[in-house]
């Protein structure tokens, strides 16, 4: 039995409403990747073993072609590679954000070295990290414009926070929602993270308020709101439980000063939480709304949520983040 028959199995006892299934090709569809570094090779692993490569064919095609480049140029300097043991990859589509990540600290040679490197190659960003320590070879940040069918929008991600990782699914993602949403007023977003979905919603709600406790997420998504000349988006750095505490009036929050909570007529909530689910206070909260948008990267908990928030589902879609792989992500529209 796939992934997808046994979905639909556990999907049955809740409702007799059979989801929309997006599949993903198996190749080039990851906008990042992180590998291993051993032996002046990229590593990673799969099923219980190491693999070295020069490069993979999983990634999106602009990060393909630069895996074996960049190869080639780290391992002609010792400086580059002494206690490398990560190289993370993120890409807008046309510019690659590169992140090595070692375990010593950067001196002035590694600077000079990679400077080399930046300037050889055309549309690359390249970060160095090791502890407590963060250099910058380029923009720290890389802007996708995104095309959902309904319009575009722009935004910028950097190379810690998480972003959808499926560069084909993710349109698709936000266009399932937009064509599912009933009747609209306010919008409540928990765990928005840089604003993967609340750039695009913007359109289709009088007003957001979206919250995140990841500072860095939360000061990506105002640059992007800036970026984008979006008027109707206010978010705080919160997490999913002091929203709850400031919805219910139990704390005052000086992050808050500025908002004013009451005046919004929220008529959705839209949750995007952890593989572990929803807190029982975030539940809780959600049963005030009339509709929940529910995204979620673990049907296991997804499932566990469903049958304590005592809602229908008006519609429900699949896709296929990671092919090949168990793992699905799900958006369910429930009211």
């Amino acid at each position: 039995m796939n992934k997808f028959s046994e979905f639909i199995n556990e999907l049955m006892t809740f409702s007799d409403i059979r989801p929309v299934i997006h599949l993903s090709s198996a190749k080039g569809y990851r906008a990042r990747a992180e590998f291993g570094w051993n032996k002046g090779l990229y590593t990673m692993m799969a099923d219980g073993k190491k693999i070295f490569m020069h490069r993979s064919s999983i990634p999106h095609s602009s990060i393909q072609e630069m895996m074996p480049k960049l190869l080639a140029s780290l391992n002609n300097s010792e400086v580059l590679t002494k206690k490398l043991f990560q190289i993370n990859f993120r890409t807008s589509g046309t510019i690659v954000l590169v992140t090595l990540i070692y375990h010593c600290p950067l001196k002035e040679d590694w600077n000079q070295e990679i400077i080399k490197i930046n300037n050889t190659f055309k549309n690359i960003s390249i970060l160095g990290r090791s502890k407590k320590q963060k250099i910058s070879i380029g923009e720290e940040n890389i802007m996708l414009t995104c095309d959902h069918g309904e319009s575009n929008f722009k935004i910028l991600q950097n190379d810690t926070g998480f972003f959808q990782p499926n560069f084909y699914l993710y349109p698709q993602m936000i266009s399932f929602i937009i064509k599912h949403l009933k009747k609209s007023e306010d919008l409540l977003e928990l765990y928005c993270g840089c604003g993967g979905f609340t750039l695009p919603l913007a359109k289709n709600f009088n007003n957001i308020f979206s919250t995140e406790s990841n500072k860095h997420a939360i000061k990506l998504l105002k640059e992007s709101i800036m970026l984008n000349g979006i008027h109707n988006i206010n978010t705080a750095r919160l997490s999913d439980n002091e929203t709850v505490s400031a919805l219910n009036n139990d704390r005052a929050f000086r992050r808050l000063d500025s908002i004013d909570l009451k005046s919004y007529k929220f008529s959705h909530i839209l949750v995007d939480p952890p593989r572990a689910g929803l807190s029982e206070e975030t539940i809780n909260l959600s049963k005030k709304f009339k509709n929940m948008i529910y995204i979620s990267c673990n049907p296991k908990t997804f499932f566990k949520d469903l049958e304590k928030l005592d809602r229908k589902i008006d519609s429900i879609g699949l896709f296929d983040q990671f092919s090949n792989t168990h793992h699905l992500e799900v958006i369910a529209l429930l009211k």
